[in-house]
C-alpha cells in the first residue's frame, strides 16, 4: 500500500487524475415520444414487427417534428458538457490554414482549390501558364452558390481544348445534381441547367458535348424513394436537355443500377460500364470515329470487375480482376476485346493493385498491408523505377495527360499532415511543392502498425496512433475506427479532426477488417454476404487487442464507423455491448431486412445479400440487423448517432428506427442520442463549419461519457 503522499502526487502528475476519471453521472434524459404502430412484415414464414415503419416517410409532418425534437434533447445534452467549447474553439484555430490543392491543367490555364482556412467550401483559381500562382483570378466560388454554404461543387469537367466548362452541383448534401455549363473563358453561363443528375461523372466529347448518368426521377419522394435504373446520356451543346439521347440503359429487360461513360483522351472511344451491383461489370467500347458506330463488348457478365485504363489507336490497356483477384493490366486490340484476346502487360502480383496513367506511362500503386507502394511501366508493361516515396504512408494522384511531363501527387499518414509533391516523369524525381501549414506538431505523435489474431484465426492489420511516450495504464480514452466492407480500403491518412483528439491524449486505432479491399478480392468476400460476421468478429477482437494491451479498457474505448461502417458499429454494439463504454454510428446502413428498398440500396446486395434472396439469407441478415436485435433491458453503451436530413444513399430512416428501438429498450443511464444535420447529406460537400461543430460534439460526448469532467490534456 503507496502512502496517501504518493497516491497525491501520481494524481497530480497524471495526465488525467483519478477525480477526473470517476464516473460522471449522466442526468435523467426525457426522451421525445416515438410512437409505435401495427406494421408486421413476413419473410418466409416468420413474421416480423417494424414499429418505427413511419419513420421511413421524410416527407411527413410528424417525421419532422420528431427530428426537431430529438435535435432538441441532443443539443440540451451536449450545451452542457463543460469543454464542449474549448474544444470548438482549439479545432477552430487548428482549421484555420490554407490548404491548396495540386494544379491541374486546361487550354491556357492552370488550375487549382484553395480554401483560406475556415471558408465553408474551397475556391477554384486560375492563371495564365505564362504567369504564376500570385496572378490567379477566381474561377469558381462555391461559397456564393448558398447563403449557409450547403450547397457545394461536385464536379468539374472541362471541353478537349478548355474552352468550356461543366460543373455540377450538390444541394443540401444530396447525390442528386445539377449541371451548369460556362464559357471557361468569360465565365458566362451558356444554356440552361441541366438537372435531376445522379451517380455521374462528367466526360466530353471533344468540344461538342459530353456524357452524363441519371436515373428517371422516382415517384414520392426523391430522397428516399427507389432508383434501380440508371442510363447513360449524351448531351449536345446548344440543345435542350428533354432531347439528350439515351445512349445506354433504359431497357426492362436489363436493369443496370449503375451506369457511367468515359471518352478515352484521344476522343477515339466511348467506354461505357454498367453494374447490377457495387462489385462486377459489364464493359462496352465504342469507335467514335466510325460511321455507324456500335458497342463493342469486353465484359458481358458480372463475375469480375474491369475497366479502360489508356489506348495507343486500336491497342486498348485494361485493369482487370478477372482470374487475378488482386488485380493485373492487359491489353488486346479493338474490336477484338474479349478476354480470350487479353495479353498480360503488368502480371498479377501478392499486392493489390491499382494502376493510373501519365506522359505516357502507367503507374502501378501497389497496397503492401495497407501502405503505398508505386512502380512506374512503359506501356508495354517494361518496369522503368519503383518510385521513391516521402515515406510510410498513402499517395493519391499519380496520374496526368499523355503529354505532360510532371504529374503532382499527395503524400500523407496518420501524424502526417497531406503535402503535395512534383514528379518528374522521365528522370523519376520527386521534390516538394507544397507543404501544408496546420498548427499541429506532428514530431510528438506516432503510428505503428500491428497484426493480431480474430476469432477464427486469421490475421488482422491495425494501425495505432497516439502522443509519444503513452503509458500503456488501460485509462487511454481510445477511438476504434473500422469500414470492412464494398473492397474499400482504410489507407494511413491525416485528419484534422482528430488532432484534437490526439492532443487530449486520445488513441486512435484503424483495423484493416475483412469485407475491405486491402488483400484483393478475397479479402473482400471474405467479409460478405453469409461471411459479414467475420468483420464484426474482427472489429470485436480488435477492440479486445487494445485492451489486452493496456492501450484502455471497455470503460474508455469507443467506437467509430459511417455507412458501411455505421452498420459495422451497431452489429458490434449490440453484439457486444460489454465492449465499449461509447458507440458512434453515422449515417449507417441499420435496417438490414429492409435496406434494398430504398434510392439505389438494392445496388449493395453483393455485399450483403437481401432479405428477399432465400431463408436462409433472410435469417441471416434478421440475426445482426441492428434494428432488430436491440433487446430490452439491455444496457447499451453511451451512443450518439449521426445522420444528415439529406442522405439519400443511406436514407437517415435507418439512424431513425435505431435511436427508437434503442431509446426504448436502454437499460442503465448511459444515453442515446441521435444528432441529425439539417441540409445535409452522406457526408460529402459539407460546409466546413458544419464538420467542425459535428467533430467538436462526437468528441465531446466521447470524453464526457468517458466520465472525464474535465478535458484530459486541458491547454
Amino acid at each position: 500500500m503507496k502512502p496517501l503522499l504518493t497516491l497525491l502526487i501520481i494524481c497530480i502528475t497524471m495526465s488525467a487524475c483519478q477525480d477526473n476519471l470517476k464516473s460522471t453521472p449522466t442526468p435523467a434524459i426525457t426522451y421525445p415520444e416515438t410512437k409505435t404502430v401495427d406494421t408486421v412484415d413476413t419473410y418466409f414464414g416468420t413474421e416480423v414487427k417494424d414499429p418505427y415503419r413511419w419513420l421511413e416517410d421524410d416527407r411527413s409532418e410528424e417525421t419532422e417534428a420528431w427530428v426537431k425534437a430529438q435535435n432538441k434533447v441532443t443539443q440540451s445534452f451536449l450545451k452542457d458538457i463543460p469543454y464542449r467549447d474549448k474544444l470548438n474553439k482549439r479545432l477552430t484555430e487548428i482549421w484555420n490554414y490554407e490548404k491548396v490543392g495540386a494544379p491541374f491543367f486546361e487550354g491556357d490555364y492552370v488550375y487549382f482549390s484553395k480554401n483560406d482556412g475556415l471558408q465553408n467550401q474551397s475556391v477554384i483559381y486560375r492563371y495564365k501558364k505564362d504567369q504564376t500562382e500570385a496572378d490567379a483570378e477566381v474561377f469558381l466560388n462555391p461559397n456564393t452558390f448558398s447563403d449557409d454554404g450547403t450547397t457545394s461543387l461536385a464536379g468539374l469537367s472541362f471541353s478537349e481544348d478548355g474552352s468550356i466548362s461543366a460543373h455540377s452541383i450538390s444541394e443540401g448534401g444530396s447525390d442528386w445534381r445539377k449541371i451548369i455549363v460556362m464559357n471557361a473563358e468569360t465565365k458566362a453561363v451558356m444554356e440552361d441547367t441541366i438537372k435531376d443528375v445522379k451517380f455521374s461523372g462528367i466526360s466530353w466529347k471533344a468540344n461538342d458535348g459530353f456524357y452524363y448518368s441519371s436515373y428517371d426521377k422516382p415517384e414520392g419522394s426523391e430522397l428516399s424513394a427507389k432508383t434501380d435504373q440508371h442510363k447513360l446520356y449524351y448531351h449536345k451543346l446548344g440543345t435542350s436537355q428533354k432531347n439528350d439521347e439515351v445512349i445506354f440503359g433504359g431497357t426492362l429487360e436489363e436493369k443496370h443500377r449503375y451506369v457511367g461513360g468515359s471518352v478515352t483522351e484521344d476522343n477515339r472511344f466511348l467506354i461505357v460500364s454498367a453494374s447490377k451491383s457495387t462489385s462486377g461489370n459489364q464493359l462496352f467500347v465504342k469507335d467514335l470515329t466510325s460511321e455507324n458506330p456500335k458497342l463493342i463488348p469486353v465484359m458481358n457478365n458480372y463475375q469480375s470487375d474491369v475497366s479502360i485504363l489508356d489506348n495507343d489507336g486500336e491497342r486498348i490497356i485494361m485493369y482487370t480482376n478477372h482470374q487475378a483477384p488482386n488485380g493485373r493490366i492487359v491489353s488486346a486490340t479493338f474490336p477484338e476485346l474479349s478476354p480470350e484476346n487479353w495479353t498480360d502487360v503488368i502480371p498479377e502480383t501478392e499486392n493489390v493493385l491499382s494502376p493510373s496513367t501519365g506522359g505516357g506511362y502507367i503507374f502501378a500503386e501497389y497496397m503492401v498491408d495497407a501502405i503505398s507502394q508505386v512502380k512506374q511501366y512503359d506501356k508495354t508493361g517494361k518496369l522503368v523505377r519503383e518510385v521513391e516515396l516521402p515515406g510510410i504512408g498513402t499517395i493519391s494522384g499519380f496520374g496526368a495527360k499523355e503529354d505532360e511531363t510532371e504529374l503532382y501527387y499527395r503524400f500523407t499518414n496518420y501524424v502526417t499532415p497531406g503535402s503535395i509533391y512534383k514528379y518528374d516523369i522521365e528522370n523519376g524525381k520527386s521534390e516538394l511543392y507544397r507543404k501544408s501549414a496546420i498548427d499541429f506538431n506532428t514530431e510528438n505523435y506516432e503510428s505503428k502498425q500491428v497484426f493480431y489474431t480474430s476469432k477464427d484465426g486469421t490475421k488482422i492489420p491495425m494501425i495505432i496512433t497516439h502522443k509519444k511516450g503513452l503509458e500503456l495504464n488501460g485509462q487511454n480514452p481510445t477511438i476504434l475506427y473500422g469500414y470492412g466492407g464494398f473492397n474499400i480500403s482504410l489507407t494511413p491518412s491525416f485528419s484534422t479532426a482528430n488532432t484534437i483528439w490526439l492532443e487530449q491524449g486520445g488513441v486512435y486505432a484503424v483495423a484493416n477488417l475483412r469485407g475491405g479491399g486491402e488483400y484483393g478480392k478475397a479479402w473482400h468476400k471474405a467479409g460478405t454476404k453469409m461471411k459479414k460476421q467475420n468483420v464484426f468478429d474482427d472489429f470485436i477482437a480488435a477492440g479486445e487487442f487494445l485492451i489486452s494491451k493496456n492501450y484502455t479498457s471497455s470503460d474508455y474505448l469507443a467506437i467509430r464507423g459511417g455507412s458501411n461502417g455505421g452498420l459495422l458499429v451497431g452489429a458490434t454494439m449490440t453484439q457486444r455491448p460489454d465492449l465499449m463504454k461509447v458507440a458512434l454510428p453515422a449515417v449507417g446502413v441499420l435496417d438490414m431486412l429492409r435496406y434494398h428498398t430504398f434510392t439505389s440500396g438494392a445496388g449493395w446486395a453483393y455485399d450483403y445479400g437481401t432479405s428477399e434472396d432465400s431463408k436462409e439469407m433472410f435469417e441471416y441478415l434478421y440475426g445482426y440487423s441492428p434494428v432488430h436485435n436491440v433487446e430490452e433491458g439491455t444496457e447499451y453503451p453511451a451512443t450518439l448517432i449521426t445522420t444528415g436530413d439529406h442522405d439519400d444513399r443511406v436514407v437517415p430512416a435507418h439512424s431513425f428506427k435505431f435511436a427508437a428501438e434503442l431509446q426504448a429498450k436502454q437499460a442503465g443511464d448511459n444515453p442515446v442520442l441521435i444528432r441529425i444535420e439539417t441540409d445535409a447529406g452522406h457526408g460529402a460537400g459539407k460546409p466546413t463549419s458544419m464538420i467542425i461543430q459535428e467533430q467538436v460534439d462526437i468528441f465531446a460526448f466521447t470524453l464526457y461519457n468517458m466520465g472525464f469532467k474535465t478535458l484530459p490534456n486541458s491547454k
